[in-house]
């Protein structure tokens, strides 16, 4: 693709540059559409690429999570990372580090963070799920999703577990799930 049409000499050497980087990058392209298609795949590219960055995040964020079932005590209101004494919120908190991400300490604070997820069909693997355990309607408990109903939460009575989001305590606790 050889620009040479333009009167001036520097416009000629800016379309063969063009050309060269084109041709440099394995990509032929032909006709006047030939730099809009190349910017079309390139931002295809790019999606795609934060899609399957999004994706692989999520999937280390669930396995970060199920490595540490049976191996966390839970205690409210702690986060001793090193005896892996935790309390739900500083689990999650965790989790989210160990694959870079930074979110804050508390269950409601973490509820304020993404794009909330309302609807239980709708939780992708890796968002985090607020339930309400105490008082009605008011988040106090969080859990990391991890696919086909269930999610891995850091509870009082058996520390980090999978649990069914279906089964009749969580049931009717849900509130919302945040997708980061």
């Amino acid at each position: 693709m050889l620009l040479v049409k333009k009167s001036r000499l520097s416009k000629s050497f800016v379309g063969i540059g063009l050309a060269l980087s084109l041709l440099t990058s394995g990509t032929m392209l032909f006709g006047p559409q030939s730099a809009f298609a190349a910017a079309s795949d390139s931002a295809a590219t790019a999606a795609y690429s934060a899609t399957s960055t999004s994706s692989s995040k999520a999937s280390g964020i669930v396995r970060t999570a199920r490595s540490y079932i049976g191996k966390v005590r839970y205690k409210f209101g702690v986060r001793d990372t090193s005896r892996l004494i935790l309390d739900c919120s500083s689990f999650t908190q965790l989790v989210f580090k160990k694959n870079g991400i930074t979110i804050p300490w508390s269950s409601a604070d973490q509820a304020k963070l993404g794009t909330a997820v309302k609807k239980k069909a709708n939780l992708r693997e890796g968002d985090l799920v607020f339930f309400s355990t105490s008082k009605p309607g008011r988040i106090n408990h969080v859990g990391i999703y991890v696919g086909n109903g269930k999610f891995v939460s850091n509870t009082a009575s058996s520390g980090v577990v999978m649990l069914d989001m279906n089964d009749s305590y969580w049931k009717n606790r849900y509130i919302t799930g945040r997708r980061l």
